[in-house]
Order: C-alpha cells, then structure tokens, then sequence
C-alpha cells in the first residue's frame, strides 16, 4: 500500500511537492519541516513522532 502523498502542510497549508522535504506520522499527517520543528517532531493528531517523508520516485523508476 503505498503513502497518500499529500502536498500540503496540515498546519501552515504550505504547498509540498513530492519531492521537498516534508514529515509524516503513522497516520500520514503531513506537516513541513518548519512547522515540524515548532511542534518537536510530535504530531498534534495523534501525539505520534514526525519522521522524513520518503521521496516518491521518478516516472521512470517506478515498478509497473
């Protein structure tokens, strides 16, 4: 199953693309480092910990 890939901050509604630094929770909150580094790298949904975003690979490196 692969991750939503939201292409928003959850907070500050900054644009993300996929390929900028962003974080996420196990719930997929989406947050941007800015705002990550504010919350101490806890999410305000679920009090999970913010860890790196992976990087969504290129058209061409994409099984199938």
């Amino acid at each position: 199953m692969a991750l939503e890939m939201k292409d928003r901050c959850e907070r500050c509604e900054v644009r993300l693309g996929h390929g900028d630094d962003a974080f996420i929770c196990s719930y997929e909150c989406t947050f941007c480092v800015s705002c990550t580094n504010e919350m101490h790298h806890a999410c305000p949904n679920c009090g999970g910990e913010l860890v790196s975003r992976p990087k969504r690979a290129t058209t061409e490196n994409q099984p199938g």
